[in-house]
Order: structure tokens, then C-alpha cells, then sequence
């Protein structure tokens, strides 16, 4: 099955990026899909760094979603919300999100497995079926999947437009003077550590915004927005500005009075449109216990 598009564009653009815009591939897809020769330009096979121009015609011979080992495994889950389209959950801390090397099972994807059984979004052949956007290990709450392809790729293109509004919760240690504050820095893998993200003027965009709930007598709770979805992005973001997220052991040291491990963040909310009816959806996920005892000594 090839899929067709003529490149409409006013300057050029490399095509691995043109296309990760206009299909439902990631840019890592279509480069692979470009090393298999399953692109070509004009008839011809290309290069990831080809300069797509006004009026190629360009074709992608599409690949089903790859049959994975991934397991079906029975892991409790909160489910928020669920439809035929959509499935939202409240992620625990210390879950996976998708297996990868060190993950093989345990994950989100393994638990919705069993859920959805095999009604799960498989796009763009990748092994991770139905996941739209992701939240770290330790961070906890509300996160969506997609059941079928469809809602998947209308998902994707709300979430590429900033149209899914996603609110967090953080407990930060230190007194934050501002009541409200924008942060605008981009961000970028660490020179230093690549397992890590950093503040690199050379970065990708990444704006988060905050607004203080709450000040304790060492710490600060906070509402967090953000517009962009960058890796570790508010973590790395309040880290820089001198107010790591309490337990955090990647961006700060980790040590806090309650031997929390892994951060004090939690996905409280996603407001936005149903991929298939519109419908305007409002989602608030429970914060964890351990947070809300932690609150509970602090007051």
C-alpha cells in the first residue's frame, strides 16, 4: 500500500522533518523507512537531508504495525476515563510508560494491553501501540491512549498544535518569590551527561508556565502549564532556575526530610478535544497518597 503526497511548500526543507509534519511517522520512522528505501522523491530514491522542493511527488510505501512480543500483563490501573476511541489513566509513579531495553514488561502498555486487548492504535509500525504523548517513570497521573489509529493520528495533530492543555502539580524545594512566572528557555541532551537534558540556547523551544498554590516553610507547591512537550522539560526547567522538584535524583540530589524517591510531580489534568466527536473533555486525575501526605505534614 503506497501512500502519495505532492509536496507543497515555499521553502525547501528536509524531508525527514517535511514529512514527520504532513504523516503520522515520527522523523525517527521515516528515516528508517528512507534506509529501506520505502521513499522516493520524484521516482527516485533520496537521503534523510534531501531538501523536499514545491511540487515533488513523493511516495511512501506504508508497513503495517509490526507484530511485537509485547505481553498482555493483568497490572491494576486507574482508568479515568474510556470509550471505543480513547482510554485515560492515571499513570503510577515508578511505571514505565512504553518497554525499551531494562523494561521489557511491567509498563503502561503492557497493563492497556490487557485492558484494550487488541483494539490498540499500532501507527507507524512502531512498538508501542496506542502511547500519544508519555510521562517520566516517577512522574505520576493523567495520561491518554489511543484505541485505534484514527483517534491516534487526530490526537497527534492536537497535540502537535498545543491543543491539549496539560496541568501539573510540583512540589519544588525552596520559598518561589513569584506568584506567577513564565519560563522560557530551550532545551536540549546534555553535552555533559546524555542521558540528561540541559538549557542550551541551541535547544528546542520549551516554554513551561507556573503559578504558586502554596508556601511552606522550605518548599513550594506549584500549577504548572506547559506549551511545549520537551523531555524532562519542567524538571529541567525549575532545576535551572534554582527550584528543583523534591526528590528528584537526575536534577538535583534527591534528598528530602521524607526519603521520597523520584520526583514530586504529578500530571493533575488534560483538557481537550475528543479525537473522534470534538466533545470537549476535561480529565483530573487523583493526586497519589504519598503526595497528599506529604501536604498533610506541611500543613
Amino acid at each position: 500500500m503506497k501512500k502519495e503526497i505532492i509536496a507543497e511548500i515555499e521553502e525547501p526543507k528536509r524531508i525527514d522533518a517535511y514529512l514527520s509534519e504532513k504523516t503520522e511517522y515520527s522523523r525517527t520512522a521515516i528515516q528508517r523507512l528512507i534506509d529501506e528505501e520505502k521513499i522516493k522523491v520524484n521516482g527516485k530514491k533520496e537521503k534523510s537531508s534531501y531538501k523536499v522542493q514545491n511540487g515533488d511527488k513523493i511516495e511512501i510505501e506504508e508497513e503495517p504495525a509490526r507484530e511485537t512480543e509485547l505481553k498482555a500483563q493483568d497490572i491494576p490501573l486507574e482508568i479515568l476515563y474510556e470509550d471505543n476511541d480513547i482510554i485515560v489513566v492515571n499513570k503510577p509513579k515508578g511505571m514505565v510508560v512504553h518497554p525499551a531495553n531494562g523494561n521489557p514488561d511491567g509498563t503502561l502498555v503492557n497493563a492497556i494491553m490487557s485492558i484494550c486487548k487488541d483494539s490498540l492504535s499500532g501507527i507507524g509500525g512502531e512498538i508501542r501501540p496506542g502511547i500519544v504523548h508519555r510521562l517520566d517513570k516517577n512522574t505520576s497521573g493523567a495520561i491518554i491512549i489511543a484505541k485505534n489509529d484514527k483517534a491516534h493520528i487526530a490526537l497527534s495533530e492536537q497535540l502537535k498544535n498545543h491543543e491539549i492543555k496539560k496541568t501539573y502539580i510540583a512540589l519544588v524545594r525552596g520559598i518561589v518569590k513569584e506568584n506567577n512566572a513564565t519560563i522560557n528557555m530551550p532545551i536540549a541532551r546534555s553535552k555533559k551527561d546524555r542521558k540528561k537534558m540541559d538549557v542550551d540556547k541551541n535547544g528546542k523551544e520549551a516554554i513551561t508556565h507556573f503559578k504558586v498554590i502554596k508556601r511552606y516553610q522550605d518548599c513550594t507547591l506549584l500549577e504548572i502549564n506547559i506549551e511545549t512537550g520537551r523531555t524532562h522539560q519542567i524538571r529541567v526547567h525549575l532545576s535551572h532556575i534554582g527550584y528543583p522538584i523534591i526528590g528528584d535524583e537526575v536534577y538535583s540530589n534527591g534528598k528530602n526530610k521524607w526519603n521520597i524517591q523520584g520526583q514530586c510531580l504529578h500530571a493533575k489534568s488534560l483538557n481537550f478535544k475528543h479525537p473522534i466527536t470534538g466533545k470537549e473533555l476535561y480529565i483530573e486525575a487523583p493526586m497519589p497518597e504519598y503526595f497528599e501526605k506529604i501536604l498533610g505534614f506541611e500543613k
